[in-house]
């Protein structure tokens, strides 16, 4: 079963996301990027899905450090705030896709389904790990910037 890690330091989401999730995923929790890089240290994980603003290490520090040391395992970065232009930016920092708060739960579904499907692909076929982050348009409403990668 794929594992997904939920960094979160919003009780409230990282119980809503966890349940949410865990009926398809193994799942783990994180409150801090600190405790989520501890997590991923010691084991490993098919998708991280973490918020940007957290105190200490932020988000978008977290998403820097998987992708420079995780390269195959995908990010979904949530935000408060934020636009296409914003979502398109944290896309060409190496994030898998950006969901805009408040989000609905079938588009957190997709975006994990999707960002697993990815993951498999780039472990079956390592050559096409380069391609996976060229997004040139996100979505008009904002609330997730992942074109359809499959």
């Amino acid at each position: 079963m794929p594992k997904v890690l939920i960094v979160d330091d919003d009780e409230t989401i990282r119980d809503t996301l966890y349940e949410l999730l865990s009926e398809s995923y193994l799942c783990q929790t994180a409150e801090t990027a600190e405790k989520a890089v501890a997590r991923l240290e010691s084991d490993s994980y098919d998708v991280v899905l973490t918020d940007i603003s957290m105190p200490g290490l932020s988000g978008l520090e977290l998403l820097g450090q998987v992708r420079q040391r995780y390269p195959t395992t995908p990010v979904i970065v949530i935000s408060g705030a934020g636009d296409a232009e914003h979502a398109r930016g944290l896309i060409k920092l190496g994030a898998f896709d950006f969901l805009l708060k408040p989000f609905s739960l079938d588009v957190v579904e997709k975006s994990v389904k999707l960002a697993i499907e990815y993951r498999e692909r780039i472990l079956a076929n390592p050559e096409e790990a380069g391609g996976g982050n060229d997004i040139e348009d996100a979505e008009s409403d904002g609330k997730s910037a992942n074109k359809d990668r499959l």
